[in-house]
């Protein structure tokens, strides 16, 4: 997601030059992206010498390097709050993200592709998201956000796919549970999130 490494930017009150990807004219696939992202998929970031592919990569990247700058990002100053903040990272990698995609492009993807949803993948990753969230309901009763207090990259890996989500008739997994919901309503009031939402206007992305 493009977005997500929007967000750790703009977090960090980092400056970049956003280089934009004709994804409809198949330019992911030339050669020269090819190059930065041998799987052919956005985004790809080049700094200096170095160059990164998959977006939870990029943005551990971008935290670390600019750690004293902008939002503290992965609490690198206390080494035990760190490991809380890879540890839900690693929850929303494993466990919310692929039900969630999984029912993004069903609703959003595939009718754009002039194709009709599979209705047993959406429930039961709707299934899947709901366990998920019941142990984010729970989770978010003892703390603000998901690795403590703070706000993370815990947090921010979740964004993207839950605006597209909550553009869903399903949005009421999220609006029926409290602490749920104030926990999203509080990421959309983020200064960077309100920077990088004007552009989540197209299909989103696989990484």
């Amino acid at each position: 997601s493009v977005a997500r490494v929007l967000l750790c930017l703009h977090e960090k009150n980092t400056e970049f030059e956003l280089v934009p990807v004709n994804l409809f004219a198949c330019h992911h696939k030339l050669p020269s992206f090819l190059s930065m992202n041998p799987f052919g998929q956005v985004p790809a970031l080049q700094d200096d010498e170095l160059t990164l592919f998959e977006s939870r990569a990029i943005t551990a990247y971008i935290a670390e390097k600019h750690r004293d700058k902008g939002t503290d990002l992965t609490r690198h100053e206390n080494s035990k709050e760190a490991a809380i903040v890879k540890l839900w990272s690693e929850v929303e990698a494993h466990h919310f993200n692929p039900a969630i995609f999984a029912v993004i492009h069903q609703l959003i993807v595939v009718p754009l592709q002039g194709e009709y949803p599979d209705a047993a993948i959406v429930e039961k990753n709707l299934e899947k998201l709901e366990k998920v969230l019941d142990v984010y309901e729970e989770r978010l009763g003892k703390t603000k956000y998901l690795a403590g207090d703070t706000y993370t990259l815990a947090d921010l890996h979740h964004v993207p796919y839950t605006y597209y989500f909550m553009k869903t008739s399903h949005a009421g997994l999220i609006n029926d549970r409290p602490n749920v919901q104030a926990w999203w309503e509080d990421l959309c009031s983020r200064p960077a999130f309100l920077k990088v939402s004007p552009g989540l206007t197209v299909a989103p992305t696989t990484n």
